[in-house]
């Protein structure tokens, strides 16, 4: 059993990398909500904010959410299957949290949420847009992980949802489905199970929606080729500033556990930012980050700053002895 989620597992990596970070939603004061908190702390992770309601010995009113995944191989599948009814946090609503205060009297730099937070509800929709009207408000940095999930919501619902959230985001994430799926924006060139996926034709898709966000001041993606259930063709793309940078190409990248691949990038690619790391360098450790986050079991990311820097200057995975 893993705690994780998307917004949890960028703050977990952050704080492990010695960043001040915190994590906020609903949860039920029963023993997997005091998992998913002793997890956290273990990195250091701030959940100070996070708001706890008590449980009724069944789940009646409020319950923990669960994922169940089962690791593909070959030319069979990874599957996951979503057990998140009537969990707590779907039943978040306006009001619950004072973002006002967050973001104004406790200075935070950086708000990052997404979209399967976003599909859980009505109302967590509505908070996604009262959090990052709240955030953009105080001058913090928005960023926005699109995360399409067929199982959680229509593409119809998730761009009439979306188009709402957007003037609030300065940085976007997402791979070529979710920009297809959440906002609506075609790759040129790809077919329907995105085997290949040219690079021309996404950068043209980014351009557009740029253009059409001019508030978007940098966009990162993850460039995944499916070889097989645990090999993958694995890369990064960053635009920002009127510019593309490209990571690193993995080619046949064996993979324990994708899950959280995504999230790896992410949380790398804000560190990078954060630091006033050039463009290069962070969507370089994006892409290594959510390379090696992917060799290991679980959401949450075990690998340490010394491994990324490592293969970001081109080290094998020689032994170390």
């Amino acid at each position: 059993m893993y705690a994780g989620g998307g917004e949890y597992n960028v703050a977990y990596a952050l704080s492990r990398y010695g960043m001040r970070t915190g994590w906020i939603s609903r949860l039920v004061d029963n023993p997997l909500g005091q998992f998913i908190k002793n997890h956290a702390r273990t990195s250091g992770m701030d959940v100070s904010e996070v708001v706890w309601v008590p449980y009724d010995g069944v789940g009646r009113a409020d319950r923990i959410g669960l994922n169940f995944t089962e690791v593909g191989i070959g030319v069979r599948a990874s599957v996951t299957m979503y057990d998140r009814g009537h969990t707590a946090v779907a039943h978040m609503k306006n009001g619950d949290v004072d973002w006002t205060r967050i973001f104004g009297a406790r200075g935070v730099r950086w708000f990052h949420t997404g979209g399967i937070f976003t599909a859980l509800s009505d109302t967590c929709a509505d908070v996604a847009l009262e959090s990052m009207r709240a955030a953009h408000a105080a001058g913090t940095i928005v960023s926005y992980d699109l995360n399409f999930r067929s199982k959680l919501w229509s593409s119809k619902k998730a761009i009439e949802v979306t188009k709402k959230l957007v003037p609030y985001i300065d940085v976007l994430i997402g791979n070529e489905e979710d920009f297809q799926k959440v906002l609506g924006f075609d790759v040129e060139g790809t077919d329907e199970h995105l085997k290949k996926l040219p690079i021309e034709g996404y950068k043209n898709m980014v351009q557009k929606v740029v253009a059409t966000y001019p508030n978007i001041r940098a966009v990162g993606t993850t460039l995944r080729e499916v070889v097989s259930g645990l090999v993958n063709n694995w890369s990064a793309i960053m635009y920002y500033d009127g510019q593309f940078h490209h990571s690193r190409r993995y080619e046949n990248l064996e993979i324990e556990d994708r899950v959280g691949g995504g999230d790896g990038f992410c949380s790398g690619f804000v560190y990078g930012l954060l630091h006033g790391m050039p463009p290069q360098e962070c969507v370089e450790m994006g892409a290594a980050h959510g390379a090696l986050l992917q060799s290991t079991r679980g959401d949450t990311s075990m690998v340490t700053m010394e491994e990324i820097r490592h293969v970001m200057g081109g080290g094998s995975a020689r032994i170390k002895r």
